[in-house]
């Protein structure tokens, strides 16, 4: 039996002009187009979602110069792999695809950046890690670097019609026209994805017309971009502490949705620890008991039953009030520390009674309300205030009208 290469192998785009979603960069105006059209080449980073076209603008690239052409995966290949290459592109040149870049090794870089640096080598990163954070910054400066889009389901859509034709001979089935909808919306921005989609459907039903109920019992779940070592898996988290933040409840069940289609707990209980202290914090206390209560009972139950007590812990933590105002106070005084202001604490608080002052300790307890006159801070720091209250629930109301109190009292010397 003769195994054929997939078909999103096969159909990869050999033209600037087959490449959907990413005019920015091939687009008549896009860098990539100009670069090809100068016939001036130059070192590039690649980055964005799995299957948006990465390897795809490098190939092309490549195909325009009709230089030699290696790859290198950065994660799997060796040095030895790399000075084979060095030594075919210092007569002749060479175009170096690095896959996984944010991988590289950092003895191959220190063998690599010479020759790019040189131009015997014109290097092509590729990377779904933003590269400003990923990549150390000797390869990232000797490069540029292009973001590439999420591709749109539009684009999506054109690219397997314009697939099902070129390849009609073998995509035998007809597709109705809200199947082409579904494979795009479920591939989540990747043409891979829905490439792949489109090859198992007419694999599955040859010479037929697909509809909707007949897709769904094939492909029967969409794509999630929830890779752990991603980029975009921090984006999640920070979406969703976000729109706790801002109280919006629809948003922060999407994004613990998300979350929990990938059932990392761990993470998804660290991070509402996270919320429940900065976010929220004194505005409603009490939310750091229930957090501890829906790890627990998380923890006993597992996945599937665990998406019930953290739906009913980011619904209470989105709608509650919010106050940042312990982490603002810590990281005043913390300022202050770091910057060197720790000046000599006051006598009395330590309890010692010298030449210098003999005033003593005063327990505030045998005073009426437990307060009394005394200068706790030093004396470089005695006006000094880090805690400023916020006003949205009604517990830090509570601490704000006994602040003031408190400062009334320590105002007025015995």
């Amino acid at each position: 039996m003769e195994i054929k290469r997939p078909l999103a192998f096969r159909a990869r785009p050999t033209k600037l002009d087959e490449i959907v979603g990413q005019e920015h960069i091939v687009g008549e105006h896009g860098v990539v187009r100009r670069m090809i059209n100068n016939g001036q080449m130059f070192s590039l980073i690649l980055y964005g979602p799995p299957g948006v076209g990465k390897t795809t603008i490098a190939s092309v690239i490549a195909e325009n110069f009709g230089i030699n052409r290696f790859k290198f995966n950065a994660s799997t290949d060796k040095k030895a792999q790399l000075k084979e290459i060095v030594q075919v592109s210092i007569n002749y040149g060479a175009l170096v695809i690095i896959d996984e870049i944010h991988r590289m090794n950092k003895d191959i870089q220190d063998y690599l950046l010479p020759h790019v640096e040189s131009g015997n080598i014109i290097m092509i990163g590729l990377t779904t890690n933003n590269p400003y954070h990923s990549v150390n910054p000797a390869v990232r400066s000797r490069t540029h670097v292009l973001k590439l889009k999420g591709i749109s389901e539009e684009d999506i859509i054109k690219r397997l019609k314009q697939v099902n034709k070129d390849f009609s001979d073998e995509l035998t089935s007809s597709l109705d026209e809200n199947v082409y909808s579904y494979i795009a919306t479920s591939s989540n921005s990747d043409i891979r994805t829905a490439l792949n989609s489109l090859e198992i459907l007419n694999m599955t039903f040859p010479h037929t017309e697909i509809d909707l109920e007949m897709t769904k019992k094939v492909l029967l779940k969409p794509s999630l971009s929830l890779d752990k070592d991603e980029d975009n898996y921090f984006n999640i988290l920070s979406a969703f502490q976000k729109s706790i933040r801002g109280s919006d409840v629809d948003a922060a069940l999407h994004y613990l949705a998300r979350l929990i289609a990938m059932e990392d707990l761990d993470s998804i209980l660290r991070r509402l620890s996270v919320i429940a202290y900065e976010d929220i914090g004194l505005a409603n206390p009490t939310v750091v008991t229930k957090m501890d209560a829906c790890a627990r009972a998380c923890e006993r139950v597992g996945f599937p039953e665990a998406r019930i007590p953290l739906s009913m812990l980011v619904i209470d933590l989105a709608l509650s009030p919010k106050s940042n105002s312990a982490i603002i106070a810590i990281d005043k005084a913390l300022e202050d520390v770091n910057a060197g202001k720790t000046p000599k604490i006051p006598n009395q608080i330590i309890n010692v009674a010298n030449f210098e002052d003999k005033k003593k300790y005063i327990y505030p307890h045998d005073f009426k309300e437990a307060l009394v006159y005394q200068q706790y801070l030093p004396n470089e720091l005695k006006d000094k205030i880090y805690y400023e209250g916020k006003n949205t629930g009604k517990y830090e109301r509570a601490l704000n009208n006994r602040n003031i109190r408190v400062k009334e009292v320590l105002k007025k010397k015995l």
